[in-house]
């Protein structure tokens, strides 16, 4: 009876051993690949528990989200013969689920350092051996991550399509210290002269201000100006029209007035004509010479006569139609 407990307390035991090797856990963003004996087994796994056959299977996770992958001093010799260093360049990528077996298989589980690692050596000293240390530390400095991204990714889309480059990062390089401080006096006198730019920009734009100032003012002066002068113009344009209304008005008032003297003469000599009758003329005629009529004094008394309208006098007192009247008075004395 003891030794079949031992028995079975040693199986139960190989069997825990046995299942503890067995099952796996994968973690989410993963997926597990498979290898028996060396070879790599066409079964793959996604994140959760699995099982596989202990001691003779084994597995690897392959990263399948987004991950960024650093690679650290990177030597690089210019083509004027100075080798400069890069300290880091992160090149993030993407890894499909899809593609992990084939990439796996052909490049292993450490895949990124075939396809990318010793990309980034590669592309970076092609790059460093075609231009000098100006231009690959100051001028294409900028045009370097795009570079070696776009060089990465073509040929990952022949060699591996389901890796993906999403960004790539490059800090600056590490040169010799002498260049380096010769590169740092000349950008202190681009600084220097990029301040004094600076600063005759603001001059000018001062001066400038101060123009559109002046200009904006005189504009303004000119404007009143204007709208006085118009305003002036305007004034006299109102006294001529108040005096030509002025004219007019005396104009018609002195027609109004001769026009009544006119029809108030005319009317008077219609009314005269109407009076003038040969009767009533007589009649004025013998007041007038009633009314003028003269008295004389002394032994001579004259005569005096008067002819008929339309009547020339004669030569004969018998054969005219005068009338003569003779008053005679005496002297009182």
């Amino acid at each position: 009876m003891v030794e079949v407990s031992v028995v079975g307390i040693i199986f139960f035991v190989v069997v825990a051993i046995l299942m503890n090797f067995s099952i796996h856990k994968v973690e989410e963003g993963h997926v597990a690949v498979y290898y028996r004996g060396g070879a790599l087994l066409s079964q793959t796994s996604n994140p959760g528990f699995h099982m596989m056959v202990p001691l003779i299977t084994s597995y690897r996770t392959v990263q399948v989200t987004l991950q960024t992958d650093e690679v650290k001093n990177v030597p690089c010799g210019t083509s004027g013969g100075v080798m400069i260093y890069f300290d880091r360049i992160e090149v993030v990528n993407h890894l499909h689920p899809n593609s992990v077996f084939d990439i796996v298989k052909n490049y292993t589980a450490d895949y990124d350092k075939t396809l990318i690692f010793n990309k980034v050596h590669h592309e970076l000293n092609q790059f460093c051996s075609v231009h000098n240390l100006h231009e690959v530390y100051i001028d294409l400095f900028d045009q370097i991550d795009e570079n070696l991204k776009n060089a990465l990714q073509r040929d990952l889309n022949e060699m591996a399509p389901g890796l993906k480059i999403q960004a790539v990062r490059v800090t600056k390089p590490k040169i010799p210290e002498t260049i380096r401080k010769n590169y740092e006096l000349m950008e202190n006198e681009k600084t220097k002269l990029l301040i004094a730019h600076e600063h005759q920009k603001v001059v000018a734009k001062d001066a400038e201000t101060e123009r559109k100032k002046a200009l904006i003012e005189a504009e303004k002066v000119a404007q009143v100006s204007r709208i006085q002068y118009d305003q002036k113009i305007m004034e006299k344009e109102s006294l001529q029209k108040m005096s030509e209304i002025e004219d007019l008005i005396h104009l018609a008032r002195q027609k109004s007035h001769t026009d009544a003297e006119f029809y108030q003469i005319q009317r008077q000599a219609e009314a005269n004509k109407m009076l003038l009758t040969p009767e009533y003329l007589e009649i004025k005629r013998t007041e007038a010479i009633a009314n003028n009529a003269k008295v004389y004094y002394g032994p001579n008394i004259p005569n005096f006569f008067w002819a008929e309208p339309n009547h020339q006098p004669s030569s004969s007192p018998d054969q005219s139609a005068v009338t003569k009247s003779t008053t005679s008075a005496t002297n009182k004395e």
